[in-house]
């Protein structure tokens, strides 16, 4: 990966980060119901406790131990339990339909529309984190198939700050941070 990802805030996550197509997968896995700079911050606590983010190590962990290392605090997210299964299942497809290299759902993605459904079809990723993503890969890693716009929906406008593809450095998290406040508030009201 060429770009230099900032998500976490951490310098030495950041690396891991950008270094390691599969760390920014499982960070963006984590990403729900934690703060995202912790979320992505995640595959650093993993590489650093488990020695690797090889996805056919990862998967064939122990799952009980693996389990453990990912909710030893400080956990690698809120549910670190649950989360380490997510992550041995999104490391299985990985390795079993990708080859081990994260980087070949993005990479060989003919259109925007493939790319999407390829990132819809793994554990952990609905269509919403799908879409953000897909804006993420875009924004950050300049891998803009044809169709990607469609794809992202509104996560592909510039200058939205509405989700983790517009974080590049700590203005930004505020911005993504204030926008997500302001969109739960207005849903809330919208029930009432």
């Amino acid at each position: 990966m060429a770009n230099q990802i900032r998500i976490s805030q951490d310098e030495a996550a950041d690396e891991v980060l950008t270094n390691d197509s599969f760390a920014l997968l499982t960070g963006m896995l984590l990403d729900q119901q934690f703060p995202m700079e912790r979320a992505f911050a995640g595959p650093a606590k993993v590489l650093e406790r488990f020695g690797s983010l090889d996805p056919a190590a990862l998967a064939a962990a122990e799952p009980e131990a693996f389990a453990d290392l990912c909710a030893t605090p400080p956990a690698v997210h809120r549910y670190g339990r649950s989360m380490a299964g997510r992550i041995q299942a999104l490391a299985t497809v990985v390795r079993d339909e990708y080859a081990g290299d994260a980087s070949r759902i993005w990479s060989d993605a003919p259109t925007g529309a493939e790319l999407f459904t390829r990132i819809k079809n793994l554990p952990g990723f609905g269509e919403q984190k799908a879409k953000i993503f897909v804006a993420l890969l875009a924004k950050q890693l300049a891998v803009r198939p044809d169709g990607w716009e469609k794809a992202a929906g509104a996560y592909s406008e510039q200058g939205s700050f509405r989700s983790v593809a517009d974080v590049v450095d700590p203005e930004s998290l505020l911005k993504v941070r204030d926008f997500k406040k302001s969109a739960k508030a207005a849903a809330k009201a919208a029930k009432d």
